[in-house]
């Protein structure tokens, strides 16, 4: 048996300064998604997941560091529905795998998105990793099954017009999922409904996609008749990073668009938690219900634990924990460094630099959820559990 210690006290070091916005509903929306998801799990499941709260926000954005080193790992994020048919698409394609890439091919399917599956082989990962009774892989695919299961609730995921890129709007997939986000993420409700075990999880993950999938046209749609405000001048912003010349949306449009499609962004990042505290509680029963109390040194939540989980779940059920800094993603990022000046096109007036982005708060660590923690593993040999106790030099991983 390995026992790997981790400390909570070190979320700030481990969570480390955010990467360029680029997949899904951003490091900022994948963060938050993970630990309102905590609160949503019953006593049963919670003080282990407490505990373990800053590793598995930090690991919620791990597939998307995967995806340019990975080819094949774009694909498990999305499922483009419209290439099947723009006419009632779910009708026409399978809800299990296997009749999927039988009518349309293994190959189809990995080009235009395997989410809804990739959802269901992550939650089997997760079922087994309960059973063994293995810590790490439990942190490991909860945090995993937290970002796939929360991808299904953007709806530029549905479709091959995925940024807009078909319709004359480049840019609107950051501008939705992480702009808007990043920007009036104080304004969301993040308080919501427990999650509960799922009879169907395929048919709950295909509910997802339907629900998302049916918001695009008001995504489109929207965007159009905001932009007959803007010029090109005021409309996009300019920037120059990693060695590329980057165009976005302005924050006064992001502003404008928030005001007309921004309940629905809020409505998507609401519902994704409850889902995927849903497929936590649905795997961990379908384990048998293995104690994870068992699997925490010490066994218990401690007095400083237990005080501040209680105040978290007291901030979320009132929607105060923006407010009061309790997100882990509200740590204070490193700056980036400017941007360089840009010259406008021939014939356009040279665009303002763009502001630095809006930190989602000002204070200067994460508000951390425990002190410090251990992280039990069992391993089974041919001849009953070997038990061994490790313990990490320094605070490096």
């Amino acid at each position: 048996m390995k026992k790997i210690l981790l400390s909570l006290g070190l979320a700030a070091v481990l969570l480390g300064p955010a990467a360029p916005a680029a997949n899904a509903w951003g490091i900022l929306g994948h963060r938050v998604i993970t630990q309102v998801a905590i609160y949503q799990l019953p006593a049963s499941m919670q003080a282990f997941y407490f505990r373990h709260m800053a590793e598995l926000v930090r690991l919620s954005t791990a597939p998307d560091d995967r995806r340019a080193k990975n080819p094949a790992e774009a694909a498990r994020h999305f499922i483009r529905m419209d290439h099947y048919s723009e006419d009632n698409p779910f009708a026409k394609v399978p809800r299990t795998y296997e009749e999927a890439a039988e009518k349309f091919s293994a190959d189809t399917l990995n080009k235009y998105g395997t989410a809804p599956w990739t959802v269901m082989d992550t939650k089997q990962r997760l079922v087994e990793a309960f059973q063994q009774h293995d810590s790490t892989a439990i942190i490991k695919y909860s945090a995993e099954l937290s970002h796939y299961a929360a991808d299904t609730f953007v709806p530029l995921h549905t479709t091959v017009n995925y940024d807009g890129q078909l319709s004359g709007q480049t840019g609107l997939y950051n501008l939705w999922e992480s702009q808007l986000p990043e920007r009036f993420l104080k304004d969301y409700k993040l308080n919501g409904e427990d999650g509960k075990a799922l009879k169907d999880p395929l048919a709950a993950i295909w509910g997802v996609i339907q629900g998302s999938y049916g918001f695009l046209t008001a995504t489109y749609d929207l965007e159009a008749k905001i932009s007959k405000s803007f010029t090109p001048q005021t409309k996009y912003t300019y920037a120059h990073r990693f060695g590329h010349t980057q165009r976005r949306y302005s924050d006064a449009f992001a502003d404008a668009y928030e005001k007309e499609v921004g309940g629905m962004v809020a409505f998507r990042l609401k519902g994704a938690s409850p889902m995927v505290a849903s497929l936590w509680l649905t795997a961990w029963q379908e384990a048998g219900r293995p104690n994870l109390d068992a699997l925490m040194v010490p066994a218990k939540l401690n007095k400083d634990e237990k005080d501040q989980l209680a105040t978290q779940l007291r901030a979320w059920k009132e929607n105060a924990l923006f407010k009061e800094q309790l997100l882990i993603a509200q740590q204070k990022e490193k700056k980036v460094i400017a941007a360089d000046d840009i010259q406008a096109v021939e014939g356009e007036a040279a665009p303002p630099p763009p502001p630095e982005p809006e930190a989602p708060a000002t204070t200067d660590a994460p508000a951390a959820p425990a002190p410090a923690t251990k992280l039990k593993v069992k391993t089974k040999g041919a001849i009953g559990t070997d038990k061994q106790k490790t313990k990490p030099s320094g605070a490096s991983w």
